[in-house]
């Protein structure tokens, strides 16, 4: 069947959809990740579907390629699950209370939110991994957040301002070997070209949030502090030994073992240490008054799979304390599925292409064409709802372009990661986005405007394009 041309306008219409039932879902309901944005990406996608069919593209095309688009983020879904019983298990073992009840006599409120960021940067960037550094110490730094008296969103801007920091610049993450591969350069080149936007933004970050934590008003602060610690330490033995768990995940992920098995482990010692560690906790999860073995073992699976809700003499730390296992992840998982059909139709209908053709057509400068990029990275966030599609589609696109202008491949491969890699997260229903959000238990929307590193850095690699600072030529 012949393909026909369509226009711009056609290509837009799904992206019009979706923009208007999402905007209906924030109006209209309290949990827009619980269902209604779900349904709004498939409705978007059927939009999409019949345009790409009236283009002339046959239904099966469409739907091997949906197919193709789930099958890429099935390891993120995956390791989603794992998060989730790995929450569940740290729990219950102690391994999070105790990160808490010990943070809170090392770390300074008025300097917390610094110290959030460069503790998530230095993990991140020893194991590679934004999610794995969020799910673990990133838990434990919000809960500590909380007991300072912080607002949930604002910690969770500092903890993934510093996780994808370190993601960013280390040569274990797979998005920072992905962007120097795409744009046909070496790997420590990029990073080291990375470092002349990556620096100034954190450290721009890092002022931001200074002011912030030096203006909070601490006075209760104290109380919280006592409280919070006295009531962990009356609920859980506190052994400085549970630390083992997370040290030995660290060591684990910086010995470059793939996520799924490095989660897995983590995931198992803490069931492991629940049950060494944590008897009390084991009964009273367990409920049941059989021998010891059956309640680790029913304490444990629950703590897997579903939700734990311990209970203490403090509503506050109560809330610290309750997780939903891998069940808790579904809505999200969901939501990815649902957002990949979405991506899978624009993307087999030609609709994303069309509607980055003029962008690539107008980019005559240096400035122009960095923006672009930029620009083109955040929009396939927003509508592939991957990084990984935001790196590597812009990167084949805009390749050329940029070898015309005699730029060298590390200025596109900075400016796809300084735009695609840390927008990710910002988008509610982009895998990084949905599933940051779960993690730390903080709406997308609401810890967006928190995420100070991942915001300027977009504005940062456009700007020293703009005033041409460290933009590399090639030598004609």
């Amino acid at each position: 069947m012949t393909q026909k041309k369509i226009s711009l306008l056609e290509a837009l219409l799904p992206i019009g959809v979706l923009i208007v039932l999402l905007t209906l879902n924030v109006w209209y309901f309290d949990d827009t990740l619980a269902g209604s944005n779900q349904i709004a990406l498939l409705l978007a996608a059927t939009i999409g579907s019949i345009v790409a069919i009236r283009r002339g593209i046959e239904w099966e095309t469409v739907s091997k390629k949906i197919v193709s688009t789930i099958g890429s983020a099935m390891p993120s879904m995956l390791i989603l699950l794992l998060i989730g019983s790995l929450a569940g298990t740290w729990l219950i073992s102690g391994v999070v209370p105790v990160m808490i009840y010990y943070g809170l006599d090392l770390i300074h409120p008025s300097i917390f939110l610094v110290t959030a960021v460069i503790v998530s940067a230095v993990i991140s960037l020893a194991t590679g991994s934004s999610w794995s550094t969020i799910a673990t110490i990133g838990v434990a730094l919000l809960g500590i957040g909380k007991a300072l008296g912080f607002n949930d969103a604002i910690v969770a801007g500092a903890i993934i301002s510093g996780a994808y920091f370190g993601d960013k610049l280390s040569p274990l993450s797979d998005t920072t070997n992905l962007a120097p591969a795409m744009a046909g350069t070496d790997l420590f080149t990029h990073i080291r070209y990375m470092i002349y936007t990556t620096v100034p933004s954190i450290v721009i970050s890092l002022i931001i949030f200074l002011v912030i934590g030096l203006n909070m008003d601490f006075n209760t602060t104290q109380i919280n502090i006592a409280t919070t610690k006295e009531v962990i330490g009356a609920s859980f033995n506190t052994s400085p030994v549970l630390f083992l768990v997370p040290v030995i995940l660290l060591v684990i992920i910086v010995k470059k073992v793939p996520p799924i098995p490095s989660l897995m482990i983590g995931t198992l010692l803490g069931g492991l240490f629940a049950i060494i560690f944590q008897p009390h906790i084991i009964q009273d999860v367990a409920a049941s008054a059989g021998s010891y073995a059956k309640s680790s073992y029913v304490a444990v699976m629950q703590a897997l799979f579903g939700d734990v809700n311990l209970h203490t003499s403090d509503a506050t730390v109560n809330e610290l304390l309750s997780t939903s296992g891998m069940r808790g992840m579904l809505d999200t998982i969901w939501l990815i599925l649902s957002a990949m059909v979405f991506g899978g139709v624009m993307e087999a209908g030609g609709l994303l292409l069309r509607i980055t053709e003029p962008i690539i057509k107008y980019a005559k400068s240096t400035g122009g064409l960095v923006f672009s990029t930029a620009t083109t990275c955040a929009f396939f966030n927003t509508t592939a709802s991957d990084q990984y599609i935001s790196i590597v589609v812009p990167g084949r696109m805009f390749k050329e372009a940029y070898k015309k202008q005699n730029l060298k491949p590390e200025v596109l491969s900075r400016t796809l990661e300084d735009s695609g890699t840390v927008t990710s997260v910002l988008i509610p229903w982009n895998t990084c986005g949905a599933t940051q959000s779960r993690v730390l238990g903080v709406a997308t929307i609401d810890y967006l405007p928190y995420c100070f590193f991942n915001i300027i850095s977009p504005i940062m690699t456009v700007l020293f394009a703009v005033l041409k600072i460290k933009i590399r030529k090639i030598k004609g």
